[in-house]
C-alpha cells in the first residue's frame, strides 16, 4: 500500500452538507469510503487557505487511489487533487539506484 494525499475543495453543495453533519460527520463518512475501498484514513485536517480539506489515506494501489478522487469528485461536493507521497525509505532507495544520465552537450 501507498500513501496519497488528497487536497480539496468545497462546493457550494459540499458546504451545505458540512454544515449540516458537522466536521466529525464528514470525517466518518470519508473514513468509510476509505475502509471500503481496502484503505485506511491516516489524517483527516480541515484548513484554511488554498484546501479545505487535507485527507492523507494508506491505499492498496493506484488504480484504488484514482478511483477514489474521481467518485468523490463525481458526487460534486468536493474537487479532489492527489499526491502520492514518498516515504523516506522509497527516497533512500532512489538516492542509491544508479541513473545512466547525461547532461545536454556533453
Amino acid at each position: 500500500m501507498a500513501n496519497y494525499m488528497y487536497r480539496t475543495k468545497y462546493t457550494r453543495s459540499g458546504l451545505a452538507g458540512l454544515l449540516k453533519e458537522g466536521g466529525t460527520g464528514r470525517r466518518e463518512a470519508l473514513r468509510q469510503t476509505v475502509e471500503g475501498m481496502g484503505g485506511k484514513l491516516e489524517g483527516f485536517y480541515y484548513a484554511m487557505g488554498d484546501d479545505d480539506l487535507i485527507l492523507i489515506a494508506d491505499i492498496p494501489d493506484e488504480a484504488t487511489a484514482a478511483s477514489l478522487a474521481l467518485n468523490i469528485a463525481a458526487a460534486g461536493a468536493l474537487e479532489v487533487s492527489t499526491t502520492v507521497l514518498l516515504s523516506p525509505e522509497t527516497i533512500d532507495e532512489a538516492v542509491n539506484k544508479s541513473v545512466p544520465y547525461r547532461l545536454p552537450g556533453e
